[in-house]
């Protein structure tokens, strides 16, 4: 046996509960105090010796949020809506989209955003163009 696996044997007990995958909520709540306390102590050090351990069981919490978590779908015409309501903004607030009824008719679901109202609305938002795809 070399010296990192004998290492490694000792110390297991302490380590194993951090390094599985999460099989339920009990783990996966576990697993996600562990990554705030990791982060915690580690804060912005992106070379810290830990690092890797919060990428490691980042990727489990991700991929366990992923089955079990899934986000819904929305449509670019949601996320405007969503957005104007957010910043209060109404109809005629959007003039780079076109005109209160050519915004009505998009939110209506009468009209689809097009490629120059999509770029105005990422732009005006400061948000990637994909949020309205």
């Amino acid at each position: 046996m070399n010296a990192l696996i004998a290492q490694a044997a000792e110390h297991w007990k302490f380590v194993a509960p951090l390094l599985r995958k999460p099989k339920n909520e009990a783990d996966y709540d576990e697993l996600v105090a562990a990554l705030d306390g990791l982060t915690d102590l580690i804060g912005d050090d992106e070379s810290h010796p830990l690092m890797s351990l919060v990428d490691i069981i980042g990727d489990w919490v991700e991929a366990y949020d992923l089955e079990h978590r899934p986000m819904p779908k929305v449509s670019g015409v949601d996320v405007l809506r969503s957005v104007m309501q957010e910043h209060g903004l109404t109809q005629s607030d959007l003039p780079g989209v076109g005109t209160q009824s050519v915004v009505s008719e998009i939110l209506s679901g009468k009209r689809q955003l097009n490629v120059r109202q999509i770029r105005w609305l990422a732009d005006y938002f400061k948000v990637p163009v994909d949020m309205f795809i």
